[in-house]
């Protein structure tokens, strides 16, 4: 099909698009919701299914892996086989590998169950994005977009509430069972309303996507094994990256050079939609890294318990809510990337006050950067996807909509690793040097000197070891809220390298038609 006959294709009227986009948006949310919600219930799965922490963690990187790496080739398989039927398949696996995940007895099966709700899931959301950007004219897409990142961005958010509210009241199992009604309601509603897309012949690009796999699933392993297994000293970390590097290198040079890779290259010759990409990757560290740093703060430095903590934290969705109800109809007359500057430049702030959080800051403080966060992400998101997709040819938003995913995936997972990893090194550093303070012949040690923390006896070391870990635990905070502050603010000149949006040309007469 031409674009031409694609375009045309897309603008005839729609009908059901209020119901459509009500199922698009549970597919959505269950698949964001997912990504985040098991986080609190992860010490409740070590008990129950009897093993230890490091094993039990593959219940998070499993479904990511999975995920990631059938992202990309979603788009192929839309286009292959109709968009509805893989829609409606994707969501059913869904469904059936939560239930699946919510009966697991061993965490043999719970990894496996795991992998297969990363596989079936994987296709909803860039599928859900792409729907959304063809059933809606051209004229409302920022008010879609801000509609289908609600869900995007509040399930990351989200999840800790929920998963901990779950967990405290009915089971960890309910935090996988929850997506059984909204699984069978989206099924049965994209069966009835959801309209199709001809399926079109489509040779699959198997080496394209084997590289693209090794190089993602190794990645994952070294960043999620390289902090226990003490990074590049490792010879298990070693070979993992050594395979990662040579699969991502083949897999550019296949796509460069190949006649149908499964991620076409045409995609990153659209300006904007490569500096999108850039900035998603951004966003995708934003979105979870910070959550993977307050989170434990507020529970193990602050003594929060689980469920307080999540509805604590649970504020950034407000913020984040707040600016994508009003963000579709800002983009009418403000420009994109003033828009996403500004989101930057509040995401930033945020992270810059959180350098200064201790034991003692207030739940207010933490509360109002939150939703200060929450806004500027917001701001951001539903912007950078109206002016990426923008000027992209309409038959190639569903593989654009994959990659935008993988790349936010792989954002995220990368941010996590990069953050967490930084805490522990960091934590370890500053405990060192904040111990060589700690001797008799510190005059301000014994200045402060109380007979609790006499150096002399088991008890006073102990006392004096568990301060100087909080302590350093909290400048290790601080200095990775430092990081993500650095991040945010170095991107915030790129925004001027986006093209605006063309300005529609008003209609001309018939005769000055003509005469071109």
């Amino acid at each position: 099909m031409s674009a031409a006959a694609y375009a045309k294709a897309q603008d005839a009227p729609v009908i059901h698009r209020g119901l459509i986009t009500v199922c698009v948006m549970l597919a959505t949310i269950m698949q964001a919701l997912d990504t985040t919600i098991a986080n609190v219930a992860l010490p409740y799965m070590q008990g129950s299914l009897g093993v230890t922490l490091d094993q039990v963690n593959w219940v998070l990187t499993s479904y990511i892996v999975a995920a990631a790496i059938m992202t990309a080739p979603s788009g192929w398989l839309a286009v292959r086989f109709g968009r509805k039927k893989v829609f409606i398949i994707a969501a059913a696996g869904f469904t059936i590998a939560s239930v699946l995940c919510g009966a697991a007895q061993g965490i043999t099966d719970m990894v496996a169950y795991r992998l297969l709700q990363g596989v079936f899931g994987a296709a909803l959301v860039p599928l859900s994005q792409a729907v959304m950007m063809d059933i809606y004219p051209p004229e409302k897409r920022g008010q879609a977009m801000a509609i289908w990142g609600m869900g995007v961005m509040l399930g990351p958010i989200m999840g800790p509430t929920l998963g901990g509210w779950l967990t405290e009241y009915y089971t960890w199992r309910w935090v996988f069972l929850i997506n059984l009604p909204f699984g069978i309601a989206t099924v049965l509603g994209l069966m009835a309303y959801m309209p199709d897309t001809k399926p079109r012949e489509m040779r699959f690009d198997w080496l394209g996507f084997a590289t693209l796999s090794l190089c993602i699933g190794f990645l994952q392993l070294m960043l999620d094994r390289g902090e226990s297994q003490g990074w590049f000293q490792s010879n298990e970390i070693i070979l993992e990256g050594l395979i990662a590097a040579a699969a991502g290198y083949l897999f550019i040079a296949h796509t460069a050079t190949a006649d149908r890779p499964f991620v076409p290259p045409a995609l990153f010759r659209d300006w904007n939609f490569t500096l999108g990409v850039f900035f998603m990757f951004i966003v995708g560290v934003l979105i979870l890294a910070s959550v993977a740093l307050i989170t434990p703060f507020v529970q193990n430095v602050m003594g929060y318990p689980v469920l307080s903590a999540g509805f604590l934290l649970g504020t950034r969705g407000i913020g984040t809510m707040a600016s994508m109800m009003v963000v579709g109809r800002l983009l009418s007359f403000i420009d994109a990337r003033l828009l996403i500057g500004l989101g930057m430049g509040c995401s930033a702030f945020s992270l810059w006050m959180m350098t200064g959080i201790t034991p003692d800051i207030s739940s207010f403080t933490i509360i109002w950067t939150s939703v200060l966060q929450g806004v500027g992400l917001g701001l951001v998101f539903v912007p950078l996807n109206t002016i990426s997709f923008a000027t992209l040819p309409p038959q190639l938003r569903t593989e654009a909509a994959s990659v935008w995913t993988l790349i936010r995936n792989m954002g995220s997972s990368i941010g996590v690793s990069i953050v967490i990893a930084q805490l522990t090194s960091g934590t370890t550093l500053m405990h060192a040097r904040i111990a060589e303070l700690i001797t008799p012949f510190n005059a301000g040690f014994q200045l402060n000197f109380v007979p609790l923390l006499d150096p002399s006896t088991t008890e006073g070391v102990a006392m004096i070891d568990r301060m100087v870990t909080g302590q350093a635990s909290t400048i290790a905070y601080q200095n990775d809220f430092l990081l993500m502050t650095l991040m945010g603010v170095l991107c915030l000149p790129l925004v001027l390298l986006f093209r605006g949006p063309r300005k529609a040309a008003a209609p001309r007469p018939a005769m000055a038609d003509a005469g071109h």
